[in-house]
């Protein structure tokens, strides 16, 4: 949740760090505020505004010019959504500025521990820290002080800090919460995501947990909680601005959904040379010794997974489970004498799997992590590590994230198998079948038509019920529309009984074995009133189909079949004037529990 951006070196930090905390506004978008050095009066300014980093940018058009500044986009956790909620926080005289991503989950007891005279100015656990280093560093140095309070608070903490007394320096911190530093000619930058250090940097280093940094213009120091140095592992930043923009497309959103074809090319490529597959084979010897796998993941990931649950049964004949990852962390299941775990995860950070892999860890298990930020917490814990390829996701509302991960799920289980066909050419055939698609022009004109109510059903049998689940989430997601996916069999169960005149079911038709058992269902519906429409596979259509996609592998529908669903949630979001990159109380990264 949340996103923090901080600049110390030789240009305007307020440039650096309102662009960053745009780059970064997918993770929160509750309220933005900026803290900049004023030069005159030798105190750091504090701008704060409720709502969109646009207005923060209006709100600093007078500022001074600075060297140094951190700013924050909040997704609110403690507190309400107002202007005192908003950060940076400061402490009882404003010699300390903090921005913070993550909770603080003993926050009362430090205040009444440590802090029950001082006046606090919001509702946040934020401002605890502030007011905590501000009491240590009366008797103790600034970064002794700073670690102090670091070792007492319990949760999760991204921090960047800043001292009214040494306005040469930012200091950050880091646990469980993401947090990068990169270095530029131009100076320091630091932030939650890499797409921040873009144009800024050309190096970075991803911190460990319970790990700080002392920064200067040109100078930058690690070091552990006890205060001993410890190395930078730089790596090269390999995004440009192009991965950060919209281009010729009116949201981000849109923008993905017709980048798909091209991600699942980017995979083929990075996963094989020739026919050669390029994962390490200790990765599929570990998989092939377990006697189950458990996949791990959350909302749109977890679809996904359950995807790769059928893949791997299917082709491999290995048994598993999909587990919703903030269930699995504190209710576990029985299991299997020689487990392994698979955790889905875009953006390498979601709290729940935190804990799970945590928790894994700690129990001497092997794990893989799948997901698309190489440098995430995940993907640096867990045993092993696959990456997605997706290139940078910005709407909030995952889609071509979703598609990597079939598409790499397919690929380990494909590995694993006898091979019985040819995975490469059949997942480029998908690849091409999207791009067919992507050339329709009437979807806007389906939605327009039969998404007219406050409610909606996706239905489909198989692989078809799965993407139907995901279909489901994107809709309400971004048009809120109340939306759920059903196994068509199920409708009679219980569910027919909210079919009402006029109620839109989608059907996804792509297996030919159970076409008419889908169809079937859908006249159910139809007799009781509902205004249904098809959305099916070229070797399943019948006159009136509405929506027909090209064939592809019977196993890789789930990678076409979710293409229409996507656009059907941007349409409907768009007829409705919402806010389609940035939907409502969501966030990108979940990062808190």
């Amino acid at each position: 949740m949340c996103g923090i951006v901080g600049f110390i070196g030789h240009k305007n930090a307020k440039d650096v760090v309102l662009n960053g905390l745009t780059r970064l506004e997918y993770r929160g978008y509750d309220s933005a505020g900026i803290s900049l050095y004023n030069n005159r009066y030798q105190i750091f300014d504090v701008y704060k505004d409720e709502g969109r980093v646009s207005k923060l940018i209006d709100s600093t058009k007078n500022a001074d010019y600075s060297t140094i500044g951190i700013g924050h986009t909040r997704w609110a956790t403690h507190g309400r959504v107002n202007k005192e909620n908003s950060h940076p926080h400061y402490s009882q005289t404003r010699r300390f500025i903090v921005v913070h991503n993550g909770v603080i989950e003993n926050y009362q007891e430090l205040k009444d521990q440590y802090l029950h005279n001082h006046i606090f100015q919001s509702e946040t656990d934020t401002e605890v820290i502030a007011q905590l280093i501000e009491t240590f560093s009366q008797t103790l140095h600034v970064e002794n002080a700073i670690t102090t309070t670091l070792k007492l608070l319990h949760g999760s903490y991204a921090l960047l800090v800043l001292d009214s007394n040494d306005p040469e320096k930012i200091y950050a911190a880091k646990y469980k919460s993401p947090l990068i530093v990169g270095l530029g000619e131009q100076g320091v930058t630091i932030a939650s995501d890499l797409m921040a250090l873009v144009g800024y940097s050309t190096d970075y280093h991803a911190l460990d947990d319970k790990t700080f940094i002392v920064a200067r213009k040109d100078d930058v120091r690690l070091f552990n909680l006890d205060h001993q140095p410890l190395d930078f592992h730089f790596k090269t930043i390999e995004l440009d601005d192009a991965d950060t923009t919209k281009g010729e497309y009116a949201h981000y959103m849109l923008k993905e959904i017709h980048e798909q074809p091209s991600v699942i090319r980017r995979i083929l490529t990075n996963y094989y040379l020739k026919d050669q597959i390029l994962i390490k084979p200790e990765i599929l010897q570990t998989i092939k010794d377990a006697d189950r796998l458990y996949i791990l993941a959350a909302g749109t990931s977890m679809h996904a997974g359950l995807i790769g649950k059928q893949l791997f049964e299917r082709l491999c004949s290995i048994p598993v489970e999909v587990h919703i990852a903030s269930e699995f962390a504190y209710q576990k299941p029985l299991l299997s004498k020689k487990p392994f775990f698979i955790l889905v995860t875009q953006s390498g950070e979601t709290a729940d799997l935190r804990a799970c892999l945590v928790d894994l860890n700690e129990r001497g298990y092997q794990s893989l992590t799948i997901t698309n930020v190489p440098t995430s917490t995940l993907a640096r814990e867990a045993t092993y590590f696959l990456e997605l390829y997706a290139g940078p996701e910005i709407a909030v509302a995952s889609t071509k994230a979703y598609v990597a991960q079939v598409a790499v799920l397919s690929i380990l289980a494909y590995e694993l198998s006898s091979k019985s066909f040819d995975l490469h050419h059949e997942l480029s055939r998908a690849a091409t079948s999207i791009e067919s698609f992507l050339e329709n022009e009437n979807m806007r004109d389906l939605v327009r038509y039969y998404l007219t109510r406050r409610n909606a059903f996706f239905i489909g049998r198989g692989l078809d019920y799965f993407v139907g689940l995901e279909a489901a989430l994107k809709l309400k997601e971004i048009s809120y529309i109340q939306t759920e996916g059903f196994a068509a069999g199920e409708l009679k169960h219980g569910t027919i009984a909210l079919i009402e005149d006029g109620t839109p079911v989608i059907a996804l038709i792509s297996d030919p074995k159970i076409n008419l058992n889908t169809r079937s269902n859908l006249k159910e519906v139809q007799a009781r009133g509902a205004k249904t429409f098809k959305i099916v596979m070229e070797s399943c259509k019948i006159e009136g189909d509405e929506v027909i996609i090209p064939d592809v592998h019977p196993l890789l529908t789930p990678l076409v079949m979710v293409v229409p669903t996507q656009l059907i949630a941007y349409y409907a979001a768009l007829e409705r004037a919402y806010d389609i990159d940035k939907p409502r109380n969501l966030a990108k990264s979940v990062t808190v529990e």
